[in-house]
């Protein structure tokens, strides 16, 4: 059984994502229409050796000419170096505008295979098949697509919608359990943004979801793309209602630019997860929501075995950690934007936010 979630708006052309088990060998059936004539998988080394066989087997059976092209796993991966060999390996297959490219892997991939396919010949078609929780449920929806750089997250990008997006809950439980709580943050972040009936679910009886379980992880990746689906079709380049997907970003990439995005330090996911808990204690310092919100925040995430306290992944200076937020691009001339919260399911996006009183608060929360 399967769930088709439609994305569309105005500026965009509608495409679906397709949720369910067993959908990684139903790919090439699946882009067959899309794909005229040959297909560039771009994945990296890990997920190449363990899904690999499987998706080039699939596209074989449907009559598409399909090659891998790998990329080393990590952040690291996301750098014009990596870009610009992904580029020139499109070239030398000679793909042409009618052929499409398929992002195979987590949301490093998707994001470095999304910008390539927006580049190269000024854009042709690309089909995400995200492997991690993170990227099923966040970075394979919503048309995001960039690099990093030494200055920051994600600076460098493109708007690329893709074509489809499969999400197969099979492929999750490759996942090591690290992965899969890291993910586990962005589907809390849902509920945190706007629906406090699904963070209650995920809090009791969806909370196996963290753990591994299919049934739970399938309503959980549902219910995040339905969420993100709405969002996106309303406001797909961030002018309004979108910038709430932000929740927990600012602090965390602020955070994991700090730790030089080392993943072995600090996942992205668990960066969210921390940027969360601090953005919900901030609200709540400056009277903007309930002091038991935040504590209740606090509690599920930690009870996800998801880092709450930057003491629980470094030590950090709060002067350096505010310079990284107001450099952070969804700020405005250098004054900070943050997303905070009025209560469980209710953010909303405060602009102007005092550094003062934001620098204030990373040293009562233990930033030098």
């Amino acid at each position: 059984m399967t769930t088709t979630i439609p994305v569309s708006g105005g500026a965009f052309r509608p495409y679906d994502v397709v949720v369910g088990r067993g959908l990684l060998s139903e790919l090439g059936a699946r882009i067959a229409p899309l794909a005229k004539g040959r297909t560039a998988v771009v994945t990296d080394e890990t997920v190449a050796a363990i899904h690999g066989p499987a998706v080039l087997a699939s596209l074989a059976a449907a009559g598409i000419k399909a090659r891998l092209l790998t990329v080393p796993p990590g952040e690291g991966s996301k750098s014009f170096a990596e870009l610009e060999r992904v580029l020139d390996r499109l070239l030398a297959f000679e793909l042409d505008r009618s052929d499409v490219v398929v992002a195979l892997g987590g949301g490093v991939v998707g994001d470095l295979a999304g910008l390539a396919a927006a580049l190269y010949m000024r854009g042709i078609d690309f089909v995400q098949v995200p492997t991690t929780l993170l990227a099923q449920v966040d970075s394979s929806v919503g048309g995001k697509t960039a690099i990093d750089t030494p200055r920051g997250k994600n600076l460098v990008g493109a708007f690329h919608q893709p074509r489809l997006v499969l999400a197969d809950i099979d492929v999750l439980g490759t996942l090591p359990e690290r992965q899969l709580k890291s993910g586990w943050a962005e589907v809390l972040k849902h509920g945190l943004i706007c629906d406090a009936a699904f963070l209650d679910w995920l809090a009791g009886e969806g909370a196996s979801g963290a753990k591994g379980d299919p049934a739970a992880l399938e309503r959980a990746v549902v219910r995040s793309v339905e969420i993100k689906s709405a969002i996106v079709g309303e406001d797909e380049k961030e002018a309004g209602r979108r910038a709430l997907l932000n929740l927990g970003h600012t602090f965390g990439h602020a955070i994991e630019a700090e730790l030089d995005f080392d993943e072995t330090k600090l996942t992205h996911g668990e960066g969210v997860a921390l940027g969360c808990a601090l953005a919900f204690r901030f609200s709540a310092a400056t009277g903007l929501c309930p002091p038991d919100a935040a504590a209740r925040v606090e509690a599920v995430i930690a009870a996800a075995g998801l880092p709450v306290r930057l003491d629980q992944v470094g030590t950090f200076s709060a002067d350096r950690l505010v310079k990284r937020m107001a450099g952070d691009k969804k700020a405005e001339g250098g004054r900070l934007t943050l997303i905070l919260a009025r209560d469980l399911g209710d953010a909303f996006t405060a602009r102007d936010v005092d550094r003062a009183a934001v620098r204030d608060f990373l040293k009562s929360e233990g930033a030098a």
